[in-house]
């Protein structure tokens, strides 16, 4: 599937309020480091017309940084009704001692086991999921690529796309290069659904929609077949679809 970096799915993207508009960042490239004031404890959301750059600029901090802090990879695409942290993953400023005589280092020190990995359970949905669209599944999630940030369902243009649960169209669109003609969904203050690659969109900003409905036509705009990409994001994070559809 072509990338989403939704709108989202990414996919669209990534989850707090949500605005009617994809926000972008214009440029691929790395942005230049500079010195980072972080917040620990504190996080900010993003609004319509937000971009990475006016964030970190408002709260001095660096783009690059701030794209660090929050695991976005180029083009740094961010969303309305994302949260964002603005300090380093899990830690916060800790106080510095006062000055005293430096610790003795024992003699020998056993060595430790590694402890064993975290494992991290995916969030659990308020709501259930329905399949967005009848095909083949020829696209999985795969975490950390870019480019599979949800799941791609093969089928035959013109056939309908339908909202994955009920929600609050919140982008209507193909301003979001290589997802072609975009609908997003609002559902709740924290989930997002986003469907790309349609040959026609049937709906607009802010219209209400209800799970099963019909909210585009399938086709290959930005794809070179068709299908639809389809991805579903908790907090502006993307998560496997699979993990939430019913199985089929």
């Amino acid at each position: 599937m072509t990338r989403w970096n939704l709108v989202c799915i990414g996919v669209v993207v990534l989850l707090a309020g949500c605005s009617s508009t994809v926000v972008r960042e214009p440029s691929a490239r790395a942005p230049a480091h500079r010195v980072s004031t972080p917040k620990p404890g504190a996080t900010t959301l993003v609004e319509r017309g937000d971009t990475l750059y006016s964030i970190a600029t408002r709260n001095g901090i660096s783009v690059l940084d701030l794209a660090s802090w929050n695991a976005l990879a180029p083009p740094y695409t961010i969303y309305p009704g994302q949260r964002l942290r603005l300090y380093p993953g899990g830690s916060r400023v800790a106080s510095t001692p006062p000055p005293g005589p430096a610790p003795r280092r024992p003699a020998s020190t056993p060595a430790r086991p590694a402890p064993p990995p975290v494992v991290v359970a995916p969030p659990t949905s308020p709501f259930a999921w329905r399949w967005p669209a009848e095909g083949a599944l020829v696209g999985r999630f795969v975490t950390g690529e870019p480019t599979k940030q949800g799941v791609d369902i093969a089928g035959s243009e013109g056939a309908p796309v339908r909202a994955a649960a009920d929600g609050t169209v919140v982008y209507s669109g193909a301003g979001l290069v290589g997802y072609g003609e975009l609908v997003i969904v609002k559902h709740g203050d924290q989930w997002l659904s986003a469907y790309g690659h349609n040959r026609k969109r049937l709906v607009n900003e802010g219209q209400l929609v209800k799970a099963g409905q019909p909210i585009a036509e399938m086709g290959h705009s930005g794809a070179p077949r068709d299908m639809l990409h389809f991805e579903i994001r908790y907090t502006g994070k993307p998560v496997d679809p699979l993990l939430y559809l019913p199985p089929r």
